[in-house]
């Protein structure tokens, strides 16, 4: 029998103890004699499905006899390039490429399985395929180079997830194999490799000044829908990401305070019975992802996953950034979180995430609005200073009041009518 993992993300760690070896499959997508996308990869998807019995997990191998699919595709003006892979009846892996010229990445990843196959899903409650998708995968690498990453990789899609390892891909490729270039993941670099120093130039330009700190950030509306287009997560919140990334030009690590601006940034996501994703994305160098889950037994919600995927000027590789493990903005089925003081979500050492201005509801919403809400400590505590601040003031004026008729009284006591 298999170990119990979690129902949402297993880790690398739950993954090894079920000593399965991964096959690695090379996938070409070709237009004509030209090589546009090459991928040589080994993949798991951990999938949780319901049964009489509650939910069971899954894990299932992309087989070494994966092919590319006939979705595949170079791209043109009317659609990116894709890669896909086909195994089994009705299963597939999707990655769909994009660049801004500099550099590429893959904006989405779909995955499609069939529960109607009871040899990988026995007992299910459901049948037929299932897709789900993400735009937060944190696969990026400069043009004209090979994104390799060895080391295991997972993205979420609600409560499925994708494990990559032993990965080298490149797309937009100007020839027919890899580009020996390589753009290195950070799981694979080494702590103590030392960051790329720049060539020698002839003149010494003046080292560029470190960040200046944003003012407030603007609060944002955001929401994803479900496949009937029902609103199912609803947020109001200003953002702040709060970064230590190694700076190219100052060639060091420096702390980097950036604001999301709600003009620029799309909102997406998904929903399931018990966990669901908001998805930020600012352009194609961020993407925020939070992931909820509720709890059925207490009928309560939280934030236990954040992360983060960026890719700004000066940064030497792109920052990565995850922790599944949290317990933020708690509340109730059927109600919203508020907080409208600055709060700190901690995800590592390396990043956090500063919200202002806050409501938020990924489950039990009533006609697309936010139910009744839940504030934070914060604001109780904001709250309470003034009342008690006022109450010692009134206190205080008492006491005082009390004094003065007190000594009134004895001044009079001395004298006698005559």
């Amino acid at each position: 029998s298999q170990p119990q993992c979690p129902l949402l993300f297993c880790t690398a760690l739950c993954w090894s103890l079920l000593e399965q070896t991964q096959a690695q499959v090379t996938l070409v997508v070709t237009n004509g004699n030209l090589t546009c996308i090459k991928a040589e990869l080994s993949a798991s998807f951990f999938i949780p499905y319901d049964t009489a019995n509650g939910t069971t997990p899954v894990r299932v191998e992309l087989p070494g006899t994966a092919k590319v699919g006939g979705n595949s595709s170079c791209g043109d003006g009317a659609r990116l390039p894709e890669l896909v892979a086909e195994f089994g009846d009705g299963y597939s892996l999707g990655l769909t490429f994009s660049t801004n010229n500099s550099l590429y990445a893959v904006m989405s990843l779909k995955l499609q399985y069939n529960l109607s196959d009871t040899s990988v899903f026995p007992g299910a409650n459901r049948t037929g395929v299932v897709t789900v998708e993400t735009t937060s995968v944190g696969i990026v690498a400069r043009v004209n180079t090979t994104y390799r990453c060895f080391s295991p990789s997972t993205v979420s899609m609600g409560g499925v997830s994708v494990t990559f390892s032993d990965v080298k891909m490149e797309a937009f490729m100007k020839g027919d194999d890899l580009s020996l270039n390589e753009s290195v993941c950070l799981a694979d670099q080494s702590i103590t490799t030392a960051p790329p120093q720049p060539p020698p130039t002839t003149t010494t330009a003046p080292p560029a000044p470190p960040p200046t700190p944003p003012g407030p950030p603007v609060q944002g509306s955001y929401s994803v829908s479900d496949s009937n287009g029902t609103v199912c997560v609803l947020a109001r919140m200003a953002v702040q990401l709060d970064v230590s990334q190694y700076s190219a030009s100052l060639n060091k690590t420096i702390h980097e305070v950036v604001n999301l601006q709600p003009n620029q940034t799309k909102s997406s996501g998904s929903c399931e019975p018990n966990n669901a994703t908001l998805v930020l994305s600012q352009g194609g160098a961020t993407n925020l992802t939070f992931l909820f889950t509720l709890n059925t037994t207490s009928n309560r919600y939280h934030l236990m996953g954040l992360s983060l995927v960026a890719f700004w000027p000066d940064m030497a590789a792109p920052f990565t950034a995850s922790n599944m493990s949290l317990d933020y903005l708690s509340s109730s089925l059927g109600r919203s979180f508020m907080c409208s003081s600055e709060q700190t979500l901690a995800v590592n050492q390396n990043f956090s995430l500063n919200t202002f201005h806050l409501q938020i509801q990924p489950f039990g919403l009533t006609a697309g609005q936010f139910g009744q809400a839940e504030e934070c400590q914060l604001d109780q505590e904001n709250m309470l200073i003034p009342i008690i601040v006022g109450a010692a003031l009134a206190g205080l004026v008492l006491i005082v009041l009390v004094a003065y008729l007190i000594g009134r009284k004895r001044s009079h006591a001395g004298y006698q009518t005559i």
